[in-house]
Formats: C-alpha cells, sequence, structure tokens
C-alpha cells in the first residue's frame, strides 16, 4: 500500500515513460534499502523537478577549450541524486568517454567490452553510479544482472572511478549566477556558500562511490578544490555604448568574482611576442556576438574604465584580471561611456591583434583573435596597458613602463622611487629585495605599481606618478624560493610546470594606485651591464636620455626575444606606436624632474646575466637602502 501511495504520487507528478522506469529502479532499491531511503530520496526527487521547472539561460553546463562552466541560475544540484542526473553530470562523463575513446585507454577497452555504443556506456554509468550511493558492488550485481559485467573487476572499476574525478578536476572550472530576480534553480543560497556546498556535494558523491567501490572507508580524506576554481555573478545591463558597440549591449556584465586559491591555470603559450599595432579601422564595429558566449568585466585601469570583453573559452585569462585590475562597480560603469573597450577571443579564424584610436567617440578600441598563439595572460594585460597608454600620450603624460615603491623610514622620512625598464630587467625582482632587505629601516612599503605607471603634472606643474594595477604578474623563476607558497592563498598560477612560469597576485590598494605621488628617484633598470656601480646618477637630462630613450635590456624569455634588445624607452605598449607624439612630453619631464631635484640614473639589476638572477636584484636593492639610509653596512632586524 505504502508503495502504491507514492507510486500515484510521481505518476500524478510526471507522467512519463522515463520518469516510470526510474521509480522502477526506486522500488527495486527500497526493498534492499527500506523506507528511510526512500523516504530521503522523495525529498530529492522533487527538489530535481522544481529545479528543472526554472531557469531562462540558454545553457545549464558547457565544456570548452578545457573550461567547465556550469551555469548555477540554470542548475544548481543539493542532493546526491541530483547531481547523478544533472545535465552537467552527463556532460562530465560525454567528455571522458570521448577522451579516453580517442586516446583509447585501458579504461576504454574495459568499459567497450561491456557496450559499445558512448552513449550507452554514459547511461550505465549514470545508473551504476546512482546505485551505488546506496549499495556496495555485489549486492548491486546480484540486484541487476545487466551491470555486473561492469563489476567483473571491482579493482578496474574503482579506476574508473578515480579516472572520472581527475577528468572533472583537470578541467577549468567555472560556476556563474545571474544575479536577475527570475533565476530559480539558485533560489536563495548565497553565492558563496553555493559553491562551498557544492564542493562538499562533488566530495561527496566522489567519497561515497569510491568506497563501495573498495568496499572500506579510507582514514586519510583530501579536502581538495573538487568543486568549482572560480565563481562569477553576473548582470545583464543596458551599457551606455555608442550606437557603433552596440552589438555589445546582450553581454552580461561581471559584478562578482571568488576564486578558490590555489588556482591554478594552463594556457597554449607562456611567452607573448611583439607589439600591437594601430589600424585604421575601427576592429569592433559590425561585428557579431553571441551574448551566451561572453562575459564583460569592467576594468579600472588607473583612473580609466575599460569594459573588456572575452570569450569563455578563455576563462582563466578574463577571471585572472580581478587579481590585476580593480574591479569597477555597477554605480562607477552605469551610464556612463567607457574610455577603452577590449574584445578579447573574437572567433574569426584570423590572427587580428590591432587597436584603433575611436576619435569620434573619444574612445581606444582594440580587438584580439581567438587563438592558440594569442592564449597567453600577457596578450590581456599587455594590450589593456597600451589603450591606456596611447589615451595618456594624448593627453600628455608619460606612460612608464616600470615599477614604483613608496618607502616610508623609522626616521619618519619617505622615499618615493621609480624603476623604468622592459620586461625581464628586474623591476619587481629589485622591489622584492628592497623589502627583505630593509625591514631594519623600513616602517612601511607600498609598492604602487609593479609594471605600468604613468607621469603627470600638478597644477603647479610638478611632475607626479600614479599606477595603473592593483597586482603584480611576476616570473615565478625570480622571485626567492618559497615565495609564491607563502602567497598561495591568493595568487593565480599560470603554466607553472613551464619556463616563464607566472603568478598574478594582488599587492595594492587602489586608492594608493590612483593616488598622485611625488618622484624622488627615476631609476633605469639595466639588466646587462656586469660592471659599474649598482646604483648611479646621471650628472644631465641628454645622458640620461640616451639611457632611457634607447630602452636597451638583456631579454630572458619573457618575450619571444633573446639576447641584447631595445625599444623606445622600453615601453612597447603605447610610446613605440606613438613614438614622435612621446618625444616631446619625454623631453618635457625629464627637463622638469632634473629642474626639480628628482635623482634620475640607472640601476644595475643584471638579471639578464647568466648566475646573477638572484645576486643581480639583491645587490640593486642593498645599493639604493644605503643611499636612501646613508648607511655604508645594512643592519639587519633582530631575530625574535
Amino acid at each position: 500500500m505504502l508503495l502504491e501511495k507514492y507510486f500515484l504520487r510521481f505518476r500524478f507528478f510526471k507522467k512519463t515513460e522515463l520518469f516510470c522506469k526510474k521509480i522502477i529502479i526506486l522500488f527495486d532499491c527500497i526493498q534492499n534499502c527500506g523506507k528511510l531511503f526512500f523516504n530521503q530520496w522523495v525529498g530529492e526527487v522533487l527538489l530535481v523537478e522544481r529545479y528543472r521547472k526554472g531557469g531562462k539561460m540558454a545553457y545549464k553546463f558547457k565544456i570548452t577549450r578545457g573550461n567547465a562552466i556550469l551555469n548555477f541560475s540554470e542548475e544548481y544540484c543539493q542532493s546526491r541524486c541530483e547531481l547523478i542526473e544533472s545535465e552537467s553530470f552527463a556532460r562530465v562523463l560525454k567528455g571522458y568517454i570521448h577522451d579516453i575513446k580517442r586516446k583509447e585507454t585501458t579504461t576504454y577497452a574495459y568499459l567497450s567490452e561491456v557496450k559499445k555504443e558512448s552513449i550507452e556506456i554514459v547511461n550505465d554509468l549514470r545508473t551504476v553510479f546512482k546505485l551505488l550511493l546506496v549499495m556496495g558492488c555485489d549486492e548491486l550485481s546480484k540486484t541487476y544482472p545487466e551491470f555486473a559485467p561492469y563489476f567483473r573487476n571491482t579493482d578496474e572499476f574503482a579506476k574508473v572511478v578515480e579516472d572520472i574525478y581527475l577528468f572533472w578536476r583537470r578541467l577549468q572550472r567555472y560556476s556563474i549566477v545571474y544575479n536577475e530576480k527570475s533565476s530559480k534553480g539558485y533560489q536563495n543560497v548565497q553565492f558563496a556558500d553555493a559553491q562551498v556546498k557544492f564542493e562538499e556535494l562533488v566530495l561527496s558523491v566522489y567519497r561515497s562511490i569510491r568506497e563501495k567501490c573498495i568496499g572500506y572507508k579510507e582514514h586519510v580524506l583530501r579536502q581538495i578544490t573538487a568543486g568549482v576554481n572560480a565563481g562569477l555573478r553576473v548582470t545583464n545591463m543596458r551599457s551606455f555604448l555608442p550606437y557603433e558597440y552596440r552589438n555589445l549591449d546582450d553581454i552580461p556584465f561581471i559584478e562578482t568574482v571568488i576564486i578558490h586559491p590555489p588556482f591554478i591555470t594552463y594556457s597554449k603559450r607562456n611567452k607573448r611576442d611583439g607589439v600591437f599595432p594601430e589600424t585604421k579601422r575601427n576592429p569592433i564595429e559590425d561585428l557579431k556576438f553571441d551574448a551566451d558566449q561572453w562575459f564583460c568585466y569592467p576594468a579600472k585601469v588607473g583612473d580609466l574604465l575599460c569594459f573588456v570583453y572575452f570569450n569563455t573559452a578563455f576563462m582563466a585569462q578574463g577571471v585572472t584580471l580581478c587579481n590585476l585590475f580593480e574591479l569597477a562597480t555597477e554605480e562607477e560603469y552605469r551610464n556612463r561611456k567607457p574610455d577603452m573597450i577590449y574584445v578579447y577571443g573574437y572567433e574569426d579564424g584570423k590572427k587580428h591583434q590591432s587597436f584603433y584610436q575611436d576619435d569620434e567617440n573619444d574612445m581606444m578600441v582594440a580587438l584580439l583573435s581567438a587563438c592558440d598563439d594569442f592564449d597567453y595572460f600577457g596578450y590581456m594585460k599587455k594590450m589593456m596597458l597600451t589603450l591606456h597608454n596611447v589615451r595618456k600620450i594624448n593627453q600628455k603624460q608619460l606612460p612608464i613602463h616600470g615599477a614604483m615603491v613608496k618607502i616610508t623610514l623609522h626616521d619618519g622620512s619617505v622615499k618615493n622611487i621609480v624603476v623604468m625598464g622592459d620586461s625581464g630587467a628586474g623591476k619587481s625582482e629589485t622591489i622584492e629585495q628592497i623589502k627583505v632587505f630593509g625591514a631594519a629601516y623600513i616602517r612601511d612599503l607600498i609598492t604602487v605599481y609593479d609594471d605600468m605607471g604613468v607621469l603627470s603634472l600638478d597644477d603647479k606643474g610638478v611632475v607626479k606618478t600614479s599606477g595603473t594595477e592593483i597586482g603584480a604578474f611576476v616570473r615565478l623563476d625570480d622571485l626567492d624560493a618559497g615565495y609564491s607558497f607563502k602567497e598561495l592563498d591568493r595568487s593565480v598560477f599560470m603554466n607553472p610546470d613551464k619556463v616563464n612560469a607566472r603568478i598574478v597576485i594582488p599587492i595594492t590598494d587602489y586608492r594608493d594606485v590612483v593616488a598622485k605621488h611625488d618622484v624622488d628617484m627615476f631609476l633605469y633598470a639595466n639588466n646587462y651591464e656586469e660592471g659599474g656601480d649598482a646604483l648611479h646618477f646621471f650628472n644631465s637630462e641628454k645622458e640620461a636620455l640616451e639611457v632611457f630613450r634607447a630602452g636597451n635590456r638583456m631579454a630572458k624569455g619573457t618575450t619571444t626575444e633573446y639576447g641584447l634588445v631595445g625599444s623606445y624607452f622600453a615601453n612597447p605598449f603605447g610610446p613605440v606606436q606613438r613614438q614622435e607624439q612621446t618625444e616631446v612630453i619625454l623631453q618635457d619631464y625629464f627637463k622638469r624632474m632634473f629642474k626639480q631635484g628628482v635623482k634620475v640614473g640607472q640601476l644595475r639589476t643584471r638579471l639578464g646575466i647568466k648566475g646573477n638572477e638572484h645576486n643581480g636584484p639583491k645587490e640593486a636593492a642593498e645599493a639604493i637602502l644605503k643611499y636612501i639610509t646613508g648607511d655604508k653596512e645594512l643592519k639587519k632586524l633582530e631575530e625574535e
């Protein structure tokens, strides 16, 4: 009678052949598991059906270029049965079977002996996994003999379970929540809590099934990131864009980003190549965009606003932006035209990587094609900075490819030091060494910018400096051993197993970045000369300009260049493209700095000389500390 009662409820709830088949399986489970499990399962099924009715977004789950994107607004699982029956789980299994079939692995050979068609294997595994939540392998084989062949070797099937779990974890996993009142899959669960609960659910399903397969309960559990690597809360907002850019109107804006570190990403490339050319034709006008394939990260690049539209195929590059550029709030970009627009990853089958100055709308615009050659965060970051720098040059400000620190000593004096140089010159590395060896002298040290800043003039014509980024994009090879591990809790790691491995880490408050700071020392990072003093000051602006203008460095492989190379003013991100325009500004600012008493010189970091990768920046840092403190020998901080 009890079974008939529940059966009638289910028939009334949903009269489909598929659903009735599930009920028959359920009744068989009840005979083995009892009423307690049945009542719990009824509640879970009702939840499943409730969530299946809601949601209006175009997809629940998709896999693209190694990225798994889960739309929590469409499908948010809250029980183990829901998870296994979900479309997302089915898609993961299909992706896994396709992968092992393509590679012709022993695991595929084991599964294909039972069923030949991939879709049949997927369907069988979903049913088997659901049953394994409540019964062991032997019991399942006896109750459902059609599935017994999968358990002809339980050790092998346990490897299948482990292999599927590893396939899932190797994907870059992202959850999306649409901030709309109509969203139902997400319900009222808080954004951050939803990700935590989802991770617990994934671990619970994996551990339950694995323990049924191996026949015992494991005593060592690893609470790894098994859910998503990052979560985005997005909103659909009508942007205040000129008519030529209305093709971007339907792309959702990112409101909130949550990263679950350590966030490790892998891209097709680990180096950037060349400079970005300027084009005379708007590269974005007349393009077509599928809003489900794109997100917009509204970035604050210094005091400028940049709308970065990135393809979901390159999620890692887009999400990593949150560690480098301040995310603008809706109040800051609503009803405001951006200063810059950047489209990253447009699928046109070409290799576009150009920028355009839209004089009519007073904006800088750039397009980068979807291409393996451009699958590297350097292409994301540097194009944004190129747009920023060209706009600043138009405003008669001088972009600086360098790093700047504000050092407050124990005697209360403040020293603002700018170290300029191209990629691999040793800017960031020297600053890190100043922190280490200046601990006994320094009360406070703020890294105002780590890669790109700008010189401007105040109302009195005094040279000031400010930054662009809240984070640092640093080579792992050039940091002290163990540094990156200390920062695991907030870093994004990029290609950690390759040459030119990088971390992206937030280092500075946005208010400090955009504040106008005095300049006490303006130094060129010389990484190519082995001889000479670590710190040397120029006597004239002419002497200084010869070094700064040449922009020489020993290329370390951070780009595709090698050996001694040079670029105008060590800045291929704006000044090189606008050299004639920049030269007038450059001469004016150097004349002002010498007149105002700014110490202009060069800092020999020797980072490009083999064997000096660590000692070079260390000696450069010590030279700066000795100069600003007046001590010939540096004191060490007393040990605790």
